[in-house]
């Protein structure tokens, strides 16, 4: 009975409710952008042409990727641990963020209402981390790699901020309340409209 009671109490609060809902769509959300990473940025890779019926990729995505597994996702995260770009460990780490994501996405009331146990707190670093890798890596070995402003230039991958983590920043930081971001481009667009015509 105490147990039943526990769960409503925990359901019917809002301090409790709020932020547990928020991070599992986050990390719902996270996990989502990291399968896009995985497979849009080698897909990309492969483009060789762009028409408005449809992408045009060589035969060589068919034949070097997608021949590795039916799925796209774990044809491309071979790529990737073939290439360097991730090893053993992080398919591992993927696996199980995997599993959290697939707890979250079939159980999330059963999750955010404290009636199963789920570990995507503890994870999302570990998630961030992984899409990290794998973004800092496709910027260190092919867009820096083939700008010659670049060449014999040491570069500190610590100081790398790809796109994908900036947004991600900045959609956590709105989400949690955060409204200077929100000001400082409302005033942007006030400094480039034009005056009104008086």
């Amino acid at each position: 009975m105490t147990n039943h009671n526990e769960h409503w109490e925990h359901f019917l609060d809002p301090e409790v409710v709020r932020p547990s809902l928020f991070m599992a769509a986050m990390f719902i959300t996270v996990f989502e952008i990291l399968k896009n990473s995985i497979v849009d940025r080698l897909r990309d890779f492969y483009l060789i042409g762009l028409s408005d019926e449809s992408n045009t990729v060589c035969p060589d995505y068919t034949n070097n990727v997608l021949s590795r597994n039916k799925s796209a996702v774990y044809a491309s995260l071979s790529w990737l641990v073939e290439n360097e770009a991730i090893n053993d460990s992080d398919i591992a780490t993927f696996e199980q963020l995997k599993s959290t994501r697939n707890l979250l996405a079939h159980k999330l009331f059963d999750v955010v209402t404290g009636q199963a146990e789920s570990t995507h707190q503890e994870q999302f670093t570990a998630l961030v981390e992984l899409l990290r890798k794998i973004e800092v890596w496709w910027v260190v070995n092919v867009e820096l790699a083939t700008n010659p402003d670049y060449d014999d230039q040491e570069i500190d991958e610590a100081e790398i901020v790809p796109g994908a983590i900036l947004s991600l920043q900045m959609l956590l930081h709105v989400a949690s309340g955060g409204t200077d971001l929100l000001d400082e481009w409302r005033n942007l667009q006030a400094k480039r409209s034009p005056p009104h015509a008086k």
